[in-house]
């Protein structure tokens, strides 16, 4: 079974803020504690502070390995001019380079099917210069996905707008949209 955390937690919020604002709130809580708590449950309520401090850590840890913005907002101009053939060679490339196993499928429902770490997904990537995304797309790719009883599928967009029904239609199928600066970060080189 597969932990998941809520998006709206309060760590899932932190872990997406600047570090600093875990480090932030946990000296906050600490000065609280020590300032208003009895001297004798001073030093376990710091302790309460922990989890934001690691929180923090963590935050730090990922926004410092983070490609910087001027790196995705070149990669996204890049991608954006790619032709199909090159932008799937690049996105066959950044799966592997995690890890992953790809197989390239024909046909028009999907166009990967990706696995990594005993979890299967197929990805449809065809239309990622689209100007607009509409819910027949996922569609297609919600009929492969029941097709091949795979149950995670992305669906990859560059630009353009996807439509409401389709942002709907993947929340409820389990398909992940992989959406501009998202996609952008997919494709470059880890370090």
């Amino acid at each position: 079974m597969k932990l998941k955390m809520a998006d709206n937690s309060l760590f899932a919020i932190l872990l997406r803020s600047p570090w600093w604002v875990s480090m932030l709130l946990a000296g906050a809580m600490t000065l609280a504690v020590a300032a208003l708590a009895p001297e004798r449950f001073k030093l376990l309520g710091a302790f309460g502070a922990l989890p934001l401090y690691g929180v923090g850590c963590v935050a730090a840890w990922r926004q410092w390995h983070a490609p910087s913005a001027a790196a995705v907002a070149a990669q996204s101009a890049a991608l954006r001019a790619m032709a199909w053939r090159e932008f799937s060679a690049a996105l066959e490339q950044a799966w592997r380079a995690q890890g992953a196993s790809v197989q390239p499928i024909t046909g028009l429902e999907a166009d990967f099917c990706v696995e990594q770490g005993g979890r299967t997904t197929l990805v449809s990537a065809r239309r990622w210069k689209a100007a607009s995304h509409g819910a027949d797309a996922i569609g297609h790719l919600v009929a492969a996905m029941r097709k091949r009883d795979i149950h995670a599928g992305q669906y990859l967009v560059a630009h353009g707008t996807v439509s409401d029904a389709a942002r709907d239609l993947a929340r409820t199928e389990g398909v992940a949209l992989v959406e501009g600066d998202a996609l952008a970060r997919l494709l470059l080189p880890k370090t």
